[in-house]
C-alpha cells in the first residue's frame, strides 16, 4: 500500500511515518507540509526523524503527489481536512482521518464522501480505548438508570478542542444505549448551585502540561462507584492505530468504516 502522511513533522504525523516505515505492507511515497515550513523540499526520512532517509520528498502541494498514493492519513488540523478530503475524493484515493473538532455539518460531507470513497473516520486510533468504548456500552446496558455518568478527560496543553473527540464519541455511544442523542443529554462543566440533572452526562475537560491522553469515565451509584480509564504514555499507540486503519482499507470498495470494522468490535 502507497501512502502519503499529511504533517509529517506534527505530533501524530512524525510518528505515524515512523511506524508507516517499518512496516513491510506500506510504501511511503511523500509527506504533505503546511506551507511555508522549513523542512518542506527535504527528504521525508529527516523530516520525520525516522533515523534514515526514504528517497521521497516533502511537499506543499497535496495535488501533486496524490496519484502516487493508494492512501491519505491525514492526523492535521480541521481547517487542512477538509482540502485534503476535497482532493481525495476528486482522485479516487482512500482516506483515514483522525483529526477532530469537526462539527455535524463537516461529519456529514466525510459520510457523503464515503459514497465515491473508502473513507474511515477515527477519533481515536488506539486499541484499548476501543475495547473502552465496548464496555462502556456493556455497563450502561446493565446498569441502566441506576448509575450517574461523568466523563474527565485530560489533554496536553496544546489541545484546541475540548472536550476531546475521544470522549464525545465515548458519550455518544453510552447516550445510544441509553436510546438518546448525546446533544440532548451533555452537561460540560458545573458552576454555582448546579444540582445533577439525571440521565445526563457530565463532562470535564483539564488541559495541562504534556499529558498526551486520559480519559475517565464514572458510573456513580448508590453505596458504589465503578471507575474505566484509559491512559497513553506517548502517542505511539496512536500512529499504529492509524496505520492499521490504513491498511484495513486495501481494496475495499466505497464506504464509511470505523476503526470497530478494523478491530472486528
Amino acid at each position: 500500500m502507497k501512502v502519503i502522511v499529511m504533517g509529517p513533522r506534527g505530533k501524530m504525523g512524525k510518528l505515524i511515518t515512523q511506524v508507516a516505515a517499518q512496516r513491510e505492507d506500506m510504501e511511503l511515497v511523500a509527506g504533505v507540509a503546511p506551507k511555508g515550513r522549513d523542512y518542506i523540499g527535504t527528504d521525508l526520512g529527516t523530516a520525520a526523524m525516522v533515523g534514515r532517509e526514504l528517497g521521497v520528498p516533502v511537499t506543499d502541494d497535496l495535488a501533486s503527489v496524490i496519484d502516487d498514493c493508494d492512501v491519505i492519513i491525514d492526523f492535521s488540523t480541521k481547517e487542512a481536512a477538509m482540502e485534503v478530503l476535497d482532493l481525495a475524493v476528486a482522485h479516487g484515493k482512500a482516506l483515514v482521518c483522525g483529526t477532530t473538532g469537526f462539527g455535524p455539518e463537516e461529519m456529514n460531507r466525510f459520510r457523503e464522501a464515503s459514497e465515491k470513497i473508502p473513507m474511515l473516520y477515527a477519533a481515536n486510533t488506539s486499541k484499548m480505548v476501543n475495547v473502552m468504548n465496548k464496555l462502556l456500552e456493556m455497563v450502561v446496558n446493565i446498569l441502566k438508570d441506576d448509575v450517574d455518568v461523568e466523563i474527565l478527560e485530560m489533554h496536553d496543553q496544546w489541545k484546541k478542542d475540548a472536550p476531546s473527540g475521544t470522549s464525545k464519541e465515548m458519550g455518544e455511544i453510552m447516550a445510544h444505549a441509553m436510546g438518546k442523542e448525546l446533544s440532548d443529554i451533555a452537561v460540560y462543566g458545573r458552576e454555582g448551585a448546579s444540582p445533577r440533572v439525571p440521565g445526563t452526562i457530565g463532562y470535564h475537560s483539564l488541559r495541562a502540561g504534556n499529558i498526551p491522553s486520559s480519559h475517565t469515565v464514572f458510573f456513580g451509584g448508590m453505596g458504589e462507584r465503578l471507575e474505566i480509564t484509559h491512559h497513553s504514555y506517548n502517542w505511539e499507540c496512536f500512529a499504529r492505530g492509524a496505520c492499521d486503519c490504513a491498511a484495513y482499507l486495501a481494496g475495499k470498495p466505497a464506504g464509511f468504516y470505523t476503526i470497530q470494522d478494523v478491530l472486528g468490535l
